[in-house]
């Protein structure tokens, strides 16, 4: 099936670097209007006159995900510049690494659950009743496989990922059948948020760890996200995609 987005309106958070921004590229090309959030809104700018320079249309939103008012205010705003949201992507995130689970602290794990859940909670449920109400869209959350795999340095954040898993199912069942809802659950992805971890140990590692023997490029996460947003994916809802190289 075509991958045309042609006068589709797309929504990323956290679509100014990383996954996000290589996203935001992607559906640019394929025609969407792109609606770029971060918290830096001159980031976000950047994005779209790249966005611009292929040929397309894009907005830039400065958005703090884990603030529910925030949220609010970022759907207004795509809602009122574009008059529809298509595709919602809830890609924003954050891992950072604690010394031990006994000293993260309070402000810490509430930052890291506000940023990869209640973020998503949030923005899903208004956009998911908006497209329900008019024709139906999709939304795609960016999970990881530390839901999956958990490992005790980055324990919020697993928490978190593991529950945007849970959002993925039930919210498709909320909003099926006009919206679909699916989840990318990305493995070890080369951005500029990996280089507290990819270096020649890790490279070392995944030759053995890594069926493909290498961390994930951003670019290798788009084709995924313009499936799962397009006609392609009409019977796919509720799933959560594995993409991590075949990491074990």
């Amino acid at each position: 099936m075509s991958q045309d987005f042609a006068g589709k309106v797309v929504l990323i958070t956290g679509g100014s670097r990383g996954l996000g921004h290589a996203m935001a590229l992607g559906f640019a090309r394929a025609g969407a209007i792109v609606a770029v959030a971060s918290r830096k809104l001159a980031a976000c700018e950047e994005t779209v006159a790249e966005i611009v320079a292929l040929g397309a249309r894009g907005s830039a939103h400065a958005c703090h995900v884990a603030n529910w008012a925030d949220c609010d205010r970022l759907a207004d705003e795509v809602l009122a510049r574009w008059g529809r949201v298509d595709v919602l992507i809830n890609n924003a995130g954050m891992s950072p690494v604690a010394p031990s689970s006994l000293d993260t602290s309070e402000e810490l794990y509430d930052k890291v659950l506000g940023v990869n859940l209640k973020g998503p909670f949030r923005l899903t449920a208004r956009l998911g009743t908006h497209m329900a109400a008019h024709g139906g869209g999709a939304v795609i959350n960016v999970s990881s496989i530390a839901a999956i795999r958990p490992t005790p340095w980055v324990a919020p954040y697993a928490a978190a990922k593991a529950g945007l898993n849970a959002l993925t199912v039930a919210f498709s069942k909320e909003f099926g059948p006009a919206v679909r809802v699916n989840c990318i659950m990305c493995g070890p992805f080369r951005t500029d948020v990996s280089r507290g971890w990819y270096n020649e140990a890790w490279k070392e590692a995944a030759k053995k760890d890594v069926a493909l023997g290498r961390a994930g490029e951003a670019e290798e996460v788009v084709g995924a996200a313009l499936y799962l947003a397009g006609p392609g994916a009409s019977y796919t809802t509720g799933a959560v995609l594995t993409i991590d190289g075949g990491a074990s």
